[in-house]
């Protein structure tokens, strides 16, 4: 029975436990290492849309003809981005 403010003991970990940890974690950072590019074409293309609508947005204030700018500015971000995430899925 365990003593009221004594931890308990870990088991002891075999070899075996050791090895299945250590395959599973170069696996693990292998596949962050593959998905890096995928991830930042991503990040490109909602970042894209974000700023050259943004832009858009900006314009049609300033110029009054609202919502053309910001249209246009999505659909150029919407290209830009998807143009990078297709360079990257799929490279020459």
């Amino acid at each position: 029975m365990d003593q009221p403010g004594k931890r308990a003991s870990a088991p002891a970990r075999e070899p075996a436990d050791d090895a299945f940890l250590e395959r599973s974690l170069e696996n693990f950072q292998e596949n962050v290492r593959k998905s890096g590019p995928a991830a930042s074409a991503s990040y490109t293309l909602v970042g894209a849309i974000l700023l050259l609508g943004g832009i858009g947005y900006a314009l049609d204030n300033w110029r009054g003809t609202s919502p053309w700018f910001l249209l246009g500015g999505l659909l150029l971000g919407l290209i830009v981005g998807f143009y990078t995430l297709v360079r990257t899925v799929w490279p020459r």
